[in-house]
């Protein structure tokens, strides 16, 4: 399946990349579903990941917006100046 152009799966990948683990599988799931039928093996080739972890995204976008980590985000580590 040959979805997008070769510039806008770049900005794809780019933009995946830039995401946390769990936005990644939501996006990842929800370009997969726009596409249909062969849409999750497209996406997890082109963003180098399971299959399994475009279905968990499908589960995780389901569940919107009662996400019991919203708005919690790691903090960074002790700086060397402390």
């Amino acid at each position: 399946m040959d979805a997008y152009g070769r510039a806008v799966e770049q900005h794809m990948v780019a933009l995946y990349n830039s995401l946390s683990e769990k936005d990644r599988r939501r996006y990842a799931a929800v370009e997969a579903e726009k596409l249909g039928h062969g849409g999750v093996q497209y996406v997890s080739e082109l963003f180098a990941c399971d299959p399994d972890t475009v279905r968990q995204g499908y589960r995780d976008v389901e569940t919107l917006p009662a996400d019991e980590g919203a708005g919690r985000i790691r903090k960074k580590g002790r700086s060397e100046e402390s």
